[in-house]
């Protein structure tokens, strides 16, 4: 299953809407709308309990996570809770979750310079959710690969970067890759782990 949030329509409108996909079935379902309509450009990962975490998008510092009932009833929908805000507003960012269950959101571009940050943070759920801040990258990324495997953080390329990094969780610290990427720019690029 896809679970597809927020964007923009044809005419550039934000979109609350989340949506989920049956890959076997090809059906649509409408699930419940985001809390905020600006959620392009954000970032989403699946926590390792099911529930699904947004943050991010234009002008947005904001955060949200997709849970059942706090009361466990199977019968209710799931719905949207708001999460404490980021440090900054990002949009072009990346997340993913690290090898503890943290939701990991990476650079991005803040709308006070419109250039990518290095910045880093990591939120942390349970009583008290809290964002604490994460060494920064060696670059500046905005729309970038990145993929969490076996305790690292992988990010590649973005707009104007040929750049790759590894966080090591362990070390806590941002170690460079030997070589650039064979392109001077991989804006927009998307990665899989193999």
């Amino acid at each position: 299953q896809v679970l597809l949030l927020g964007g923009a329509d044809a005419a550039d409108n934000l979109l609350s809407t989340v949506q989920l996909i049956n890959m076997a079935t090809g059906v649509c379902t409408l699930q419940p709308h985001l809390l905020n309509t600006s959620r392009v450009y954000a970032a989403a990962a699946r926590l390792p309990d099911g529930r699904v975490v947004c943050a991010g998008g234009i002008g947005e510092a904001s955060a949200e996570v997709l849970g059942p009932p706090k009361r466990g009833r199977s019968d209710l929908a799931w719905a949207w809770t708001k999460l404490p805000a980021m440090s900054i507003e990002r949009m072009n960012c990346r997340g993913c979750v690290m090898s503890d269950g943290r939701f990991a959101i990476l650079g991005g571009e803040t709308p006070t310079s419109n250039a990518p940050t290095s910045s880093c943070e990591a939120l942390t759920l349970g009583d008290g959710a809290r964002w604490q801040p994460l060494p920064p990258m060696h670059e500046g990324r905005q729309r970038f690969a990145c993929a969490a495997v076996a305790g690292c953080i992988i990010v590649a390329g973005g707009l104007n970067c040929h750049s790759a990094e590894v966080f090591d969780e362990v070390l806590g610290r941002w170690l460079r890759l030997p070589n650039d990427l064979p392109h001077a720019s991989r804006g927009g690029v998307g990665g899989v782990l193999l």
